[in-house]
């Protein structure tokens, strides 16, 4: 089954759509620096590519996935100092994701997933706020899988796992895999390795890229990006995101009826 985009439907086809196994799909992303080889909407490529890959697998399960464009503005203020980049507060972060989700529960849909990119703790902490305000709204399940923790971290590659990511070969290689056209290869292959890890920093106190060893915006590997890991790494995506749908629906008893 064809998976649907919100944004190319009309209202009456949205009005159609069955409740019981539809999943609203959202991706959440951000427009911020990705050193001086990456477009700033690298996490929005990303988180796209997550919603994409898994919706595409809770279709194959028997589900009705229905993609939403992604969140595109959020908290960032990691990067914020860096031209480009935007960053609102988290409190608007929180409410706009809460909001899109009501959207949706108020015309009877009840299920919402969550495909996140972007890693800033801030924007992460307003998702997890929005999933908890979310609980409380009586129907809607939502489902957000926070591949920064265990068990999704250890299924994704070696340079994700150490922190040393942002910009680097895990995001440039899935940049490499979707949007090869928007990668500037001739600046990317010049880069030295930095393997100062980010996910250290942030346990240590530090609240920027430059306090972080990022001085252009970037941490690992990038000379190492390929399409063919990029390619990989969105299918280990999708795979995650398609499991803790499948997870939480089934606990809750919702299953759809896969025999049609």
């Amino acid at each position: 089954m064809p998976v649907r985009r919100l944004a190319e439907m009309t209202w009456e086809e949205v009005r159609d759509l069955e409740r019981d196994n539809t999943v609203i799909v959202l991706p959440t992303g951000a427009i911020e620096a990705h050193g001086p080889h990456l477009p700033l909407q690298t996490d929005v490529i990303i988180a796209s590519a997550m919603a994409r890959s898994g919706a595409e697998k809770m279709a194959a399960a028997g589900w009705l996935p229905l993609l939403l464009p992604a969140i595109t503005y959020t908290a960032a203020p990691f990067a914020e100092a860096f031209p480009g980049t935007v960053s609102v507060t988290p409190a608007v972060a929180v409410a706009t994701i809460v909001e899109v989700a009501r959207s949706f529960a108020r015309h009877g849909f009840r299920f919402v997933a969550l495909a996140n990119a972007h890693f800033d703790p801030a924007h992460v902490a307003t998702i997890h706020g929005a999933v908890d305000t979310l609980a409380t709204e009586a129907g809607l399940t939502t489902v957000f899988p926070d591949v920064t923790k265990r068990p999704w971290v250890t299924r994704l590659t070696d340079e994700f796992k150490t922190g040393a990511c942002h910009a680097g070969q895990y995001e440039g290689s899935i940049v490499l895999a979707e949007r090869p056209e928007l990668v500037r290869n001739e600046i990317r292959a010049t880069l030295p390795d930095n393997p100062a890890s980010l996910s250290q920093a942030i346990i240590n106190g530090e609240r920027s890229f430059e306090a972080a060893g990022g001085g252009r915006a970037y941490f690992g590997y990038p000379a190492n990006a390929t399409a063919e890991e990029g390619r990989q790494t969105v299918d280990i995506l999708g795979t995650i995101l398609c499991e803790a749908v499948l997870e939480v629906v089934d606990i809750s008893n919702h299953a759809p009826d896969r025999t049609t």
